[in-house]
């Protein structure tokens, strides 16, 4: 039976995703972000739901050695139904604190898989450090986790083992928590969101199953099952993670359920045997992205020159390295108009991902996770919903909502060419004669660096002054210069000035605009 890996990716995964909360919480996110918490939590579910298999398999087969000769294995089935009551007893109080807390911000009705209250600050604060009431959970909770993790140690001998369990249930306060004389529960659980609390104590509910696999292989592996007939041998890949970053690295286990140490196995990986060295370990580098299988046959020789050969079969996804970062003030997209959007689900390859809009207009895909949102009116939100093939079924996995505005004033400028040839934009001051001459006429758009929305250009009024300060007003039905006002141009000598108003454009909405500012130009 293959042993834990005390430095699994599963257990790395588990690591970084508290280190990246405690982060996010430090920096006080929005209840917008604390909603992604939900995506973390089912990642850690889906860990806790194999641990849990795996661990009552390790059990049963402890249990069927058991049964076969209670002599030999009694010493290591008493310690596994004690390790296993134990974990239980401890996993069912964290799954009670998880319902407390959400019971406590959401109401006697409260469901942990469905959080409405994910930023309350208060609940956590109640059930975990009494704040004024009770017993004080946190407290308990520490003294149950150190009895635990004290049990758990002392029937591991490896001291690698021993560490990373040690670590995983570490109790000691932060560096910062003592600094201001805080306790292990005032470190975790003070001022803590609904949506971390809880997925906090997720994360213990799965390092403690992690711990009691690994006191499960320990007790397994003392057995010599040597002694007793296999009737089943299957084959395995165990991967470290079947969703791989691009340049990252695939690592897998292939074994057989049952090995006799005194026989190796012959592994044959996507046509290729595997050195006896790597010991059933199956690594190589990612190049690029999509899936990829792992596929091949394991031989196994018995003793009277027959073979056994098992063939197995899985498969790995390489995805790009993404992550999202979002402004929770700029939640906005302009009416009639392509609002490009990017939408990507990490750990899920962009052709397993789809995405639909609420009836106030459309969605469109363009490829490789990039879209087109077009609102249809202003003041009613897009909400776009994003669904991604995961596990084999479709999941609903974000709903984003967008306010829908009015396209942005445009800004009007003078198009010309410099002296290199190069296409340039004159909003207003100083300006080349020969230039101006040379340019069609009045032009506008929203162009701030992030948006380029050009504007029709439906008419405008030039303004010039002659030699006794009297304004003459030329007016343009349309956006070119009509040629009484290319003739007031070639009058202007140098330091004249004269202005563009009145300026009425129309958007990509349809929408005529006649709030653009007037345009000033002073001849060099």
């Amino acid at each position: 039976m293959a042993g834990n890996n005390p430095k699994s990716p599963r257990q790395k995964m588990i690591n970084l995703m508290y280190i990246v909360l405690t982060a996010m919480l430090a920096l006080n996110v929005s209840s917008d972000v604390l909603n992604g918490f939900s995506l973390v939590e089912e990642s850690l579910r889906r860990s806790i739901r194999n641990a849990y298999s795996q661990n009552n398999a390790l059990f049963d087969e402890l249990q069927f050695h058991y049964q076969k000769n209670p002599e030999k294995t009694e010493v290591w089935y008493d310690k596994g139904k004690e390790v296993h009551s134990l974990t239980d007893s401890l996993y069912t109080y964290l799954q009670d604190l998880k319902v407390r807390i959400v019971k406590e911000a959401d109401g006697k009705d409260g469901d942990v898989y469905n959080i409405k209250h994910v930023d309350d600050l208060e609940a956590s604060n109640r059930v975990m450090l009494a704040a004024g009431r009770g017993i004080k959970e946190g407290k308990k909770l520490r003294m149950f986790i150190e009895n635990y993790k004290n049990t758990i140690v002392s029937m591991i001998d490896d001291t690698v083992k021993r560490n990373v369990i040690l670590d995983n249930l570490d109790t000691t306060p932060s560096a910062r928590a003592k600094k201001d004389n805080k306790n292990w529960e005032e470190d975790w659980f003070e001022n803590m969101p609904v949506a971390a609390a809880t997925t906090l104590l997720s994360k213990l509910q799965s390092d403690i199953l992690y711990a009691e696999g690994e006191v499960m292989h320990t007790l397994v592996n003392n057995i010599d099952v040597g002694d007793f007939r296999v009737n089943q041998l299957s084959a395995h890949v165990i991967p470290n993670s079947q969703n791989i970053i691009q340049g990252g690295k695939y690592s897998a286990q292939i074994v057989l359920s049952a090995q006799d140490s005194t026989k190796k196995p012959i592994i044959v990986v996507n046509g290729d045997p595997l050195p006896a060295e790597n010991q059933g370990i199956y690594e190589v580098i990612t190049r690029a992205t999509g899936t990829f299988p792992v596929k091949g046959y394991i031989e196994m020789p018995h003793s009277d020159g027959s073979v056994l050969r098992r063939e197995f079969e899985e498969y790995y996804t390489v995805v790009e390295p993404t992550a999202t970062v979002s402004a929770t003030l700029m939640n906005v997209l302009y009416a009639a108009y392509d609002n490009p959007i990017k939408i990507s689900v990490p750990g899920v390859p962009t052709q397993f991902v789809s995405a639909s809009s609420s009836g106030n207009g459309t969605l469109t895909a363009k490829g490789n996770g990039e879209w087109n949102a077009k609102p249809a009116r202003i003041g009613e939100d897009f909400v776009i919903t994003v669904t991604a093939q995961m596990e084999g079924r479709s999941q609903v996995v974000a709903n984003a909502v967008f306010k829908v505005r009015q396209v942005p004033k445009p800004s009007p400028f003078i198009e010309y060419k410099d002296e290199n040839g190069n296409t340039r934009k004159f909003e207003g001051g100083n300006f080349s004669k020969a230039s101006l001459l040379a340019a069609d006429g009045l032009k506008a758009a929203v162009d701030d660096g992030l948006l380029n929305i050009p504007f029709q250009v439906l008419r405008f009024e030039t303004v010039f002054f002659d030699s006794m300060g009297n304004a003459m007003i030329e007016v343009s039905e349309g956006g070119n210069f009509t040629d009484r006002q290319k003739d007031a141009m070639r009058r202007l000598t140098r330091g004249k000035r004269f202005y563009i108003s009145r300026v009425v454009a129309k958007g990509p909405d349809g929408q005529e605009r006649n709030d653009i500012s007037t345009l000033e130009i002073i001849i060099n």
